[in-house]
């Protein structure tokens, strides 16, 4: 273990160092938003506690490699069939990550979040396969991507991080497989009414986008919300839903 931590302290360079991108020339372009180490290592610190029990250099080394990237909103972080280039850690905003059927349904699988990382990219480079999803930004978001020698170092000589990624994998297949039985077992209707329930009071969404969580149809889901909204249940604006009664909307999905 002490070899381990003393080539962490001896492979630390300075703050800023290009080479860790993380993305391949054809994916967005990133914008780095600041770039005082001190200020990354209280925001790093601050959405990941589990870094301050790194290895003795290991916190400065994630502070030499990967820089605060920034990818707008609606941009991909990555595709399908795609390698995987490293382990992102979101700092702030959203980030999708869906699959698109053969006919061109997609299906939300789960979101990434403030002081979280991404278990698809984890599995990519613990298995070395390519991705099998595709990651975009919902919003704008800030993440550091530790690059595929480091995230698997990382792996090794820490059990805290260690710790923290197998917590996010039992997490993520928990919410997977309610999505499974949800799709499997669920009308869409009583799907649709338990998501307004859980997203609202307002949501700022299209129907297409509501469709695409529900791993449904868009033309499906304007008509149940067209349903919803006659029995005074929702109100429907462009682009926007707001739940008027969400004990009624409540009661349905559990019927």
């Amino acid at each position: 273990m002490g070899g381990m931590d003393a080539r962490f302290a001896e492979d630390a360079v300075a703050v800023g160092n290009p080479g860790c991108t993380g993305a391949p020339r054809d994916q967005p372009q990133y914008f780095p938003p600041m770039n005082d180490g001190s200020a990354l290592a209280d925001v790093l610190l601050q959405r990941f506690p589990v870094l301050a029990d790194l290895p003795a250099g290991a916190l400065a080394r994630v502070l030499a490699e990967c820089p605060v990237r920034t990818v707008r909103a609606g941009e991909r972080l990555f595709d399908r069939h795609t390698p995987c280039e490293g382990f992102p850690l979101v700092l702030d905003g959203t980030v999708r990550v869906s699959t698109v059927s053969s006919g061109g349904r997609e299906i939300v699988l789960y979101r990434v979040t403030p002081g979280e990382g991404c278990i698809l990219s984890g599995g990519c480079l613990l298995g070395h396969t390519d991705y099998s999803a595709t990651g975009v930004a919902e919003t704008d978001v800030s993440l550091v991507r530790l690059p595929p020698a480091l995230f698997n170092e990382l792996m090794t000589v820490s059990e805290p991080f260690r710790r923290f990624v197998f917590d996010m994998y039992g997490s993520r297949l928990a919410e997977v497989m309610e999505l499974v039985e949800e799709v499997a077992f669920r009308k869409v209707d009583t799907r649709l009414a338990k998501l307004l329930v859980q997203r609202g009071p307002v949501i700022e969404a299209t129907h297409q986008a509501l469709a695409n969580e529900l791993g449904s149809v868009r033309v499906f889901v304007s008509r149940m919300l067209r349903s919803f909204e006659e029995r005074g249940w929702v109100r429907l604006e462009r682009e926007r839903v707001t739940v008027v009664d969400p004990r009624a909307l409540t009661q349905f999905a559990q019927d």
